[in-house]
């Protein structure tokens, strides 16, 4: 068993994987350092190939734009099922690319769960603008991402922010954008994470006096809206403290009310919820 780290960095597993695939090394006999409980069975005892080997594969540019979006998926066998993909593609079975085969339909499945990713990214991050005086970002945001989508997708910001300076901290990495250009850190520095996390927000008792107001409990239906809203989100988002609150008063019967609290307190005909 040969095995490798690549430092859970992309350029680093294709100089790996080309030059495994260059002296035709089966993926049964390649693990990464970074995918678990597996690494502790393996073993080191064959012969490491020096240099590049005599196999000159050719790899359709698609290919590899697909492992790369494939590669910010956080999982089990997060390296070794790229390189079995390569490696099948490379000896010419593409169906290894495509949902219809076992290992492409896993391999589209993390690609669209980077891609949701990404969106819940743009979606539920909520920057709060620090006070004129203060140095450095103007704007910050704390996310909890699943997968290392912060790098690419942040990218989003850079046009709808203008020229003002943001921050962006996770528990892992953090993007920080200076006006000019966009810096990524894969350690999010500590004095991020805490300028972003402790940060008080002017307008967070207006934003939840509005959010409070334009719930519609008439029309909740819990199982879609954790669709589009995911729990784990709710305990970084100003409004999610009052989730849990407005769902309960929805199930106690405000559904029938209707938007308004004041609309049920006047005299007419109810008529019955079917």
């Amino acid at each position: 068993m040969i095995n490798l780290d690549c430092d859970d960095l992309f350029d680093t597993w294709r100089q790996q994987a080309r030059w495994l695939l260059s002296h035709e090394v089966d993926p049964s006999l390649v693990s990464w350092a970074s995918e678990g409980v597996g690494d502790l069975f393996a073993n080191n005892d064959d012969p490491v190939p020096e240099g590049q080997g005599p196999f000159m594969a050719k790899i359709p540019r698609v290919l590899l734009d697909t492992l790369e979006q494939a590669a910010q998926y956080r999982g089990d066998q997060r390296w070794s099922l790229l390189y079995e993909v390569l490696w099948r593609v490379s000896h010419g079975d593409r169906t290894a690319m495509m949902a219809g085969d076992k290992l492409g339909s896993e391999l589209q499945r993390r690609i669209k769960q980077v891609r949701r990713e990404a969106h819940h990214l743009h979606a539920f991050v909520r920057f709060i603008e620090r006070p004129k005086s203060s140095v450095g970002p103007q704007y910050v945001a704390w996310h909890e991402p699943a997968h290392d989508i912060l790098h690419s997708a942040s990218e989003h910001f850079v046009g709808r922010m203008g020229q003002h300076r943001w921050l962006i901290a996770t528990p892992r990495d953090g993007v920080y954008y200076d006006g000019e250009q966009l810096i990524h850190q894969r350690q999010c520095p500590r004095e991020w994470q805490q300028l972003a996390q402790n940060v008080d927000d002017p307008h967070g008792e207006l934003w939840l006096t509005y959010y409070s107001h334009i719930f519609n409990p008439a029309r909740l239906n819990e199982k879609v809206m954790q669709g589009h809203l995911p729990v784990r989100f709710w305990k970084n988002l100003p409004e999610g403290e009052l989730i849990p609150g407005l769902i309960t008063q929805a199930r106690m019967g405000k559904q029938q009310d209707g938007q308004a609290s004041g609309i049920a307190s006047r005299s007419g005909k109810r008529i019955a919820l079917k």
